[in-house]
């Protein structure tokens, strides 16, 4: 079938579907199924368990963001 051959209602629906299908592949975690190794949770437990915070200036200014 030829695009010139559909309705306006199923070119439509077409590019919705596309243009759903791509934010999804953008906005979907590529990390999402893999597995996270010991020695990354006993860091993040570390992390979470420090009393040390900086704010969000600093992280900024380490990163050199307006």
């Amino acid at each position: 079938m030829k695009t010139a051959d559909l309705t306006v209602d199923e070119l439509q629906a077409l590019i919705r579907k596309v243009v759903h299908e791509e934010l999804r592949n953008i906005m979907t975690d590529p990390d999402k199924y893999l597995e996270i190794t010991d020695e990354i949770k006993a860091r993040l437990e570390l992390s979470l368990d420090s009393s040390e915070r900086i704010t969000f200036q600093e992280v900024k200014d380490r990163l050199k963001l307006a």
